[in-house]
């Protein structure tokens, strides 16, 4: 049954006439009729009948404007949790993130979303290429993603909110040659062994333009996407790699970052989200904070 026209039922009840009702409602009589019997076909029994020039409740009808009393109960009260749920950032908000990512804003993040009574953060680490970041926005809230560009996903849809930008260095044994360089340019690179990322992947592109610049291939020796595993290896001395500044720098002492000079060797970090979840105030104030959090690591860390 339509609520407007149960509304207009319980109206009749409670104002005993069809004028007052149409009074009270904005509408002419013969419209008030016309809904009322339209209802009774939805109900199918008679609601209202004849008594002398006016109409009256059936017992079906004093009944059913009862249950339209609890209907309209109860969607006050809806409205009412729905209007204290926009206004006030509660409930759960999942958010998915590369594993880097994580490590650098899930602890700040965290501590900060715990100051906010009834709002709670569920995270979980992912590690897609980078056009799969779009599809993870389908079942989590936010999601942190990095990519080769502030513009990486056109034409999807979605709200990108930029976070950070974070320099790629190349890592290498920290008794190469090269380690005592304050920086490295492309050339100084070629015929080196590289611990490498599945194609596709961040990080991918850096190779590429180090190619592009040198005119030689980058050779790779293996493929990671875990970049612990890239970082164990390369302080072993089987090979260098590109690895980002924060998470990777003084990660070990059998391994050191040096800076690429010639080519704009940085990722960006930023927050995904489909356009109906960004406006929920939990998703807004979790967002807020990866801002402010990110801001804080950069600062740490000196920024690009």
């Amino acid at each position: 049954m339509d609520v407007k026209r149960l509304e207009l039922l319980r109206e009749l009840a409670e104002r005993g006439s069809v004028a007052a009702v149409a009074r009270a409602t904005h509408r002419t009589p013969s419209a008030v009729s016309q809904q009322l019997k339209v209802l009774e076909r939805e109900a199918g029994v008679a609601l209202t009948e004849r008594v002398g020039r006016g109409i009256v409740l059936t017992g079906s009808g004093r009944v059913l404007a009862q249950t339209a009393t609890d209907v309209a109960v109860a969607l006050e009260r809806a409205q009412a949790v729905w209007d204290d749920f926009v206004a006030t950032p509660q409930g759960e908000v999942t958010l998915a993130t590369f594993p880097t990512g994580g490590q650098m804003l899930l602890p700040g993040l965290l501590r900060t979303v715990a100051e906010t009574p009834g709002l709670v953060v569920v995270a979980s680490d992912h590690d897609p290429s980078i056009r799969e970041f779009p599809e993870l926005a389908a079942d989590h809230d936010v999601v942190v993603a990095h990519s080769s560009d502030d513009k990486p996903w056109p034409g999807r849809g979605l709200v990108t909110v930029p976070l950070l930008t974070e320099p790629l260095d190349i890592a290498l044994p920290a008794d190469h040659r090269l380690a005592g360089r304050a920086s490295l340019a492309p050339g100084d690179l070629e015929g080196e062994n590289w611990i490498g990322v599945p194609h596709d992947f961040p990080f991918e592109w850096v190779y590429r333009e180090i190619e592009r610049v040198t005119g030689s291939p980058v050779r790779v020796a293996q493929r990671f996407s875990d970049t612990k595993v890239t970082e164990s290896l390369v302080g072993a001395g089987l090979g260098i790699a590109v690895l980002p500044r924060f998470t990777a720098k003084d990660a070990r002492d059998d391994m050191v970052l040096v800076p690429l000079e010639s080519i704009r060797a940085v990722r960006w970090v930023s927050a995904v989200m489909r356009r109906d979840r960004a406006e929920r105030p939990s998703v807004r104030r979790v967002v807020d904070a990866l801002r402010a959090e990110a801001s804080r690591v950069a600062a740490v860390h000196g920024g690009v």
